[in-house]
């Protein structure tokens, strides 16, 4: 049975109670379970359960709880925890207090114990590929707005999974778009007008993370399927054929500062329109390095015309709460005053699209 109180810091407490609502609200009750259980749980008694209750940072923006429950998939995946494998799908949804057992089993082993402490080291980086369901249609915008190529620039790309986003296969609203043939095939629920019917032409594009994922490498393939919320067996599969993808036609990829690399790859060119774009990565950014992003952006659109223009395209969360939804935003430099459009509203993980545009 779980205590009646948790050996966690308030503030890390609640992070994890925030993060399972979260994911209840996103059909993931397993990850929100999970959550529910590390706080009961996780005390003194493991390496792991210290390294949480000693956080140094702040839980919601380090993503504590993914790192958390991504190690718990982890160890699932691999065969080392039985006693979770157990309660995982397709098992049916397990009592939190069946969660909290299981997870104290794998943690009175030191190994796993210090396997599972190792996955709070790094942040998750889930690289989800339905979010090119919501940002395929952001493009076909800029396309129809320019009539020209797309030079891709992405920012916090990890392994470069959406770098290919035009390799993949749309319906949007019945509208088709991109590979019919392709493995990954992306069909967002559905809801206003569909975006504009324009061919979307990449002649480059180039990606930068702080710490980029090769796939080539069996490890990291691993751990980006192991950041998928075992609940949504679908999202697996998705990751899966999206990596062979990578996998066959890898991407170009730059370990930077977002900003540094911005600042010396991004700047208009005649007969392309440089887009730059990111999804569910710019609250990570550290303050500093999106004050110089948003500055560069204004600083080298003022320099774009229709001939060479700059669109800076944006699916983020506006703000905090569990319940906002991010949107979908984009400004296009081509000469003059900019335009700012509000695109869409959508499920952080592309399962949904309010298209607005």
């Amino acid at each position: 049975m779980a205590p009646a109180a948790s050996a966690l810091p308030a503030p890390v407490a609640a992070a994890f109670v925030k993060q399972a609502e979260f994911c209840r609200l996103f059909a993931a009750p397993l990850t929100a379970a999970t959550c529910e259980a590390a706080v009961f749980a996780l005390d003194s008694s493991s390496a792991t359960g210290r390294a949480v209750i000693g956080w140094r940072g702040d839980a919601v923006p380090d993503a504590l709880m993914m790192r958390f429950t991504g190690g718990c998939n982890a160890l699932v995946r691999a065969g080392r925890a039985p006693e979770l494998a157990a309660l995982y799908p397709p098992a049916p949804l397990s009592p939190v207090a069946a969660l909290v057992d299981a997870i104290r089993a794998v943690l009175a082993d030191p190994l796993r114990d210090a396997e599972l402490c190792g996955w709070l080291a790094g942040p998750p980086q889930t690289n989800e590929v339905a979010r090119s369901g919501v940002l395929m249609p952001g493009l076909m915008v800029i396309a129809a707005a320019t009539a020209l190529p797309l030079r891709l620039f992405e920012l916090g790309c990890s392994a470069g999974l959406n770098l290919n986003l035009d390799r993949f296969g749309y319906d949007l609203g019945g509208r088709t778009a991109g590979d019919p043939a392709a493995a990954v095939q992306l069909q967002p629920a559905w809801g206003g007008p569909p975006p504009p019917a324009a061919e979307v032409r990449v002649v480059k594009r180039r990606g930068t993370d702080i710490k980029p994922l090769d796939v080539a490498d069996a490890k990291v393939r691993e751990r980006l399927l192991a950041y998928v919320w075992p609940d949504q067996p679908e999202r697996v599969a998705r990751a899966e054929a999206a990596i062979a993808l990578a996998q066959a036609l890898p991407p170009p990829i730059d370990q930077a500062d977002a900003a540094d690399w911005l600042e010396a790859q991004v700047a208009p060119q005649p007969g392309a329109v440089a887009v730059v774009y990111h999804s569910i990565a710019f609250q990570y950014f550290p303050s500093a390095t999106k004050a110089r992003i948003a500055a560069h952006m204004v600083a080298e659109g003022e320099q774009a015309t229709a001939a060479a223009p700059l669109a800076w395209l944006r699916y983020e969360m506006d703000d905090a709460s569990v319940a906002a939804l991010p949107t979908l935003r984009l400004t296009l430099w081509q000469g003059g005053t900019p335009t700012e459009q509000l695109l869409a509203h959508a499920h952080p993980h592309g399962t949904f699209v309010q298209w607005q545009g």
